[in-house]
């Protein structure tokens, strides 16, 4: 899906114009309010009331404009409030569709609309004119903004964008009317945003609208020919059609079962998808035709497919059954495709009137099926556990075109159904994989994720997910997300709760390294030891942040441990600072300090156990491991760089940026092991490579990768390997091993910045 943005308005409306309508354009649009009000016998006469009170201040408001077609303005809200009475939605959203362009377009404020509707009414007004505000760009972090804005505005109140919809598609149905240059912007960005929004929300027939319309002004010509293709196949197919019908009838009233039989036909734009995706002719799109059947209860649905499985023959991997496994937007129906008369596949959806419902008017239902409060309370959280999740997506996601990002993959619900081990049903994007499956659970349960099973077998995390799975997932307290799971999990929520948590985790030790660097450079000035935030030394932080343009502690000693300021340089303005409050600093550890420093670096040095995580990086030029000679170099904005001393990319940088080294050596006991590169030439033949790794193994030695040439022609091979190691003494064992090793010729340490 292309990130089009929400934008237009698309009314096709002219500017305000002084001329009043003509008393005939007037009667019109007074007839079009009657014909509303005929449709609010759902709401009691109080709220009715209120909407033709709304109606009169719009009518009111947008006196003397006109839209494109030459009608008075007015006929577009009251279109928008009929197409939200046929989802039966409450006064509220009626009087804000009625209102919903009054202040955008008539000079009309949120306060008088206070006064007058009631704040609810104002807010769902105000929501809906920060939609319509929003323009349509090509510059990728404004359509984000945008599309954002219009999300979160969804998520705070349904109303918003249902209101919203009925809005778009009474602009589309007038499209016509707008010129011709602007049919594609306004088509392509309801074709990519708001029918995925529709569909997402359960609104079947407005997303099969929205689709059609667009396709009818995107590619008018196709549109055309596919619409004279199929009134061609209506009327040759009409005798099978119509004896399909009977037979299915006649089946039914032998078995005494009360259904209501209504025949389908599948949109030009499914057809014309169809056609393009799979590379078909018309004729070879089998399943046009097709027929709902609508029955009392869950138990006939099974019933009623029963007998057309006996009238027709089944086509096999055509059957699916909804209804135990809904889908993510609430639909529920049995859909089977049977081969009908002449060898014409029929497909058939079987549900009840509930289903139907839902089927058609997806979040609307909870307004239009209030009568049943188990159903209505099942319908309103179809919907709002996607909207919900929305507003969880921002929480953590601050940057508009991150947002964008995640909300995309989920505006398009072809899910698998996979169980958990206590068989609870989880509906997932198709393409989700493990790591998604244990954030849809539980965003503790995806951060502490180490392993996980797949119907009862050991699988990679990586795993994608298929229908039936059952998923078991093995978590450790110490375990933390992985920064390469990025590059597979498929929902939002699980890539927006993986980079909240590396974001936090890296802030966190970059703080840390800060820390422990301006100690470290304090102690050259004298100073054995940090001063605390407290209420004493409040005044001298103060003059510190002043100083370094900072806004709090925390965020000085991030920006150190990143390398956006210099600890050195700090260090001398902190001491400075000590010095006036009467603090002196101790000669002896000075000369102590510079005693031990390292030659030639500006800083204090640094203990590295390999427990630094994101604050401290290993170059990939040298990949040094406890026993080399090392210096660390505090990149801009990366944390600290560790290199070997001799590295000769170490040796420019500390030419040409020598403060922004500092002295660091390995610990002791390094907690963890290091990569580093191997190169070890083999003489070709079989099982070499096999050999090879088991030499590795042997040693101790885990392999992270691997890369060989592709030489087959020759006598020798050279296999380049990246290890893990424990320490330099443990790297010369390795090195041994492989040279002990049949068929190995030699095996040295890559390093290509030495």
């Amino acid at each position: 899906m292309s990130a089009v943005l929400p934008s237009v308005s698309g009314s096709g409306k002219r500017p305000s114009s002084p001329v009043l309508p003509s008393p005939a354009a007037a009667n019109a649009a007074a007839a079009s309010f009657a014909a509303l009000t005929a449709r609010l016998d759902y709401l009691e006469p109080g709220d009715v009331d209120l909407v033709r009170k709304a109606y009169r201040f719009a009518d009111e408001a947008h006196l003397g404009q006109m839209r494109a077609s030459g009608e008075p303005y007015i006929t577009h809200p009251i279109a928008v409030a009929a197409q939200c009475a046929e989802w039966k939605l409450d006064a509220q959203a009626l009087m804000a569709a009625l209102l919903h362009d009054a202040i955008e377009d008539c000079g009309v404020t949120k306060p008088q609309l206070i006064e007058r509707f009631g704040a609810a009414v104002a807010e769902l007004v105000d929501g809906l004119t920060k939609l319509d505000k929003l323009q349509f760009n090509t510059r990728e972090e404004n359509q984000a903004e945008s599309f954002r804005k219009m999300l979160l505005a969804m998520a705070r109140d349904v109303r918003v964008i249902l209101v919203k919809l009925a809005d778009r598609t009474h602009n589309m149905r007038t499209l016509e009317d707008v010129p011709r240059e602007k049919w594609h912007r306004i088509a392509s960005e309801t074709l990519d945003i708001y029918a995925p929004i529709a569909h997402r929300l359960g609104l079947n027939n407005t997303y099969r609208e929205l689709q059609e319309l667009s396709f009818k002004y995107l590619k008018p010509w196709r549109y055309a020919v596919l619409a004279k293709a199929v009134a061609k196949a209506r009327s040759r197919r009409r005798d099978l059609i119509q004896k399909v019908q009977r037979d299915v009838e006649n089946a039914f009233d032998a078995a005494a079962l009360k259904v209501r039989l209504a025949g389908r036909e599948k949109t030009l734009y499914s057809i014309y998808k169809k056609m393009d995706e799979k590379h078909l002719s018309f004729a070879q799109v089998t399943d046009i035709y097709g027929f709902r059947i609508v029955v009392p209860t869950v138990t006939d649905c099974y019933t009623a497919m029963g007998l057309l499985h006996q009238l027709y023959k089944p086509v096999p991997g055509k059957f699916k059954d909804h209804i135990a496994i809904p889908k993510i937007n609430g639909y529920q129906s049995l859909h089977t495709t049977l081969v009908g008369p002449s060898g014409v596949n029929v497909e058939f959806q079987l549900r009840t009137e509930a289903m139907h419902l839902v089927a058609e008017s997806g979040v609307a239902a909870h307004w239009l099926y209030k009568a049943s409060a188990p159903q209505e309370e099942s319908t309103e959280r179809l919907g709002t556990k996607w909207l919900q999740s929305l507003l969880d997506i921002q929480n953590e996601t601050r940057d508009a075109a991150e947002f964008w990002d995640h909300v995309k993959i989920d505006l398009f619900p072809d899910a698998v159904y996979v169980f958990t081990p206590k068989s609870q049903i989880l509906a997932l994007p198709r393409g989700a994989t493990v790591v998604d499956f244990a954030y849809a659970i539980h965003s503790d349960v995806g951060d502490r994720t180490v392993a996980a099973r797949i119907n009862g077998a050991q699988v990679p995390l990586r795993s994608e997910l298929k229908n039936g799975d059952v998923v078991e997932v093995v978590t450790a307290p110490v375990s933390t997300p992985n920064p390469a799971w990025l590059g597979f999990v498929r929902t939002g929520r699980a890539r927006s709760k993986i980079r909240h948590h590396l974001k936090t985790l890296a802030q966190a030790e970059s703080q840390q390294l800060g820390e422990k660097l301006l100690a470290q450079a304090l102690r050259a000035e004298g100073m054995d030891t940090l001063p605390p935030d407290d209420e004493h030394y409040h005044q001298l932080w103060e003059k510190l942040l002043r100083f370094t343009g900072n806004k709090s502690r925390a965020e000085l000693l991030t920006d150190l441990g990143l390398g956006k300021r210099i600890a050195g340089i700090v260090g001398k303005r902190l001491m400075t600072l000590l010095s006036e409050m009467g603090q002196k600093p101790d000669a002896l550890l000075i000369s102590r300090e510079r005693f031990t420093a390292h030659e030639n670096l500006s800083q204090g040095g640094l203990t590295l156990d390999g427990s630094e995580n994101a604050s401290v990086q290993f170059a990939s030029c040298c990949r040094p491991v406890p026993g080399d000679p090392i210096v660390g170099y505090l990149g801009r904005g990366e944390g600290l760089v560790v290199h070997t001393a001799d590295c000769s990319v170490a040796k420019r940088l500390q030419h040409k940026d020598a403060e922004r080294f500092i002295g660091v050596e390995w610990a002791e006991e390094p907690v963890r092991s290091f990569e580093t590169g191997v190169l070890v030439t083999v003489a070709n033949g079989k099982g070499a490579l096999a050999r090879v790794a088991a030499s590795l193994a042997n040693a101790e030695a885990d392999i992270t990768h691997v890369d060989m040439d592709d030489e087959r022609a020759q006598d020798a091979t050279d296999l380049r390997f990246v290890v893990s190691v424990r320490d330099r003494t443990h790297l010369e064992s390795v090195l041994r091993n492989l040279r002990r090793t049949p068929s190995v010729m030699g095996a040295v340490r890559i390093r290509p910045g030495a």
